[in-house]
């Protein structure tokens, strides 16, 4: 189905999110616009989200507003949405999103009517994700850190937030790809969550003190008092050795969600090399972030940046496509990577 030329797909979706590009780019047609336009929707009511300059109750109405265009079909008016949001926006890309928020609630609605129920329900988790934030944690302002409680709510809103999407993507390309009539769906989407965590875990460890310093923490304050912290403690970087055996822990978990990420990657028939690929680089890239956040001295210095080179990534992507026609050597680059990162955390 032909975008209307009102929704350049491609090029927003680059411009908001390299890394999802990547995999968009080369997943089969099929799946490829209600894959695509799922992520434009969840990249916009995350910018929703994150209009600091909006009370979080604000945030919270224009969020419903959004959710509703999809639980209603007659639910909130999406142009009046942008129009409102589009110019608090200081990315231009992020208000070029808001702004084409109607022409691609236009295309969602041209979707055949499977595609739609899909995206319907992932979006509603996603957005039960960022509902969560804005009433968990205080505003930014607020000079405050509040943790999640427990691992039972960390599993609970990495699920709402990626988890979901595993499903999504498995439903999406189940329905699109006849060569993937021989996958167990239950299994595959039991799976696809997994993956998705995995990948949310990644984030929640690479982003850990930007978050502290908007009062988010996602390490759960039970854990964190086992050591003999609070959440605030946090805040200073002198206390990371005090921290690094819950950070440790947290990575053998999200190793364990890669590892069931990657059986999905590998349960990939090889003709279905684009989808194959597709799954093989965000967990590729992941274990060589993950690597990285085990090395970091700095993991709580306000200003830590820990992410893989564009070099590293290029590597990463020939490594993987000279390897995606025999499942043994590409399960084998895995393996290298997944102990690289073991050893790294000391797990070995």
């Amino acid at each position: 189905m032909a975008h209307p030329p009102a929704v350049p797909l491609a090029r927003l979706l680059k411009s908001v999110s390299r890394s999802f590009y990547l995999s968009l780019r080369i997943l089969p047609r099929g799946p490829r616009e209600p894959v695509g336009l799922a992520y434009l929707f969840a990249r916009a009511a995350d910018t929703i989200a994150d209009t600091r300059v909006l009370p979080r109750a604000d945030r919270l109405l224009y969020l419903e507003a959004l959710r509703d265009t999809f639980l209603v079909d007659a639910g909130s008016d999406p142009a009046r949405l942008a129009s409102a949001l589009a110019p608090h926006q200081q990315n231009p890309a992020e208000r070029t999103l808001l702004l084409t928020l109607p022409a691609a609630l236009a295309a969602y609605r041209a979707l055949p009517s499977a595609d739609r129920a899909a995206v319907r329900r992932v979006l509603l988790a996603i957005t039960q994700g960022m509902r969560m934030d804005l009433t968990t944690f205080p505003g930014e302002e607020e000079g405050q850190v509040v943790a999640l409680e427990t691992r039972a709510d960390l599993d609970r809103y990495t699920y709402w937030v990626a988890g979901a999407a595993g499903e999504f993507w498995t439903d999406v390309h189940l329905a699109h790809r006849p060569a993937l009539a021989g996958w167990d769906g239950a299994t595959m989407r039991r799976r696809g969550v997994r993956f998705g965590r995995g990948l949310q875990m990644t984030n929640i460890l690479r982003d850990l003190p930007r978050d502290l310093r908007i009062g988010r923490c996602y390490l759960p304050r039970e854990d964190l008092a086992a050591l003999g912290l609070a959440p605030t403690d946090l805040l200073e970087p002198r206390v990371l050795p005090k921290v690094r055996p819950l950070l440790v822990d947290l990575l053998r978990v999200t190793l364990a969600h890669y590892d069931e990420g990657w059986a999905y990657t590998l349960a990939v028939p090889r003709r279905e090399w684009r989808l194959r690929l597709a799954c093989a680089w965000p967990l590729l890239i992941g274990l060589r972030t993950l690597g990285l956040l085990a090395r970091a001295e700095h993991l709580l210095e306000p200003d830590a940046v820990v992410k893989v080179s564009r070099g590293g990534v290029y590597a990463i992507l020939a490594r993987s496509a000279a390897r995606v026609g025999s499942a043994g050597a590409l399960d084998a680059y895995y393996r290298a990577l997944r102990a690289g990162a073991r050893a790294a955390a000391g797990l070995d």
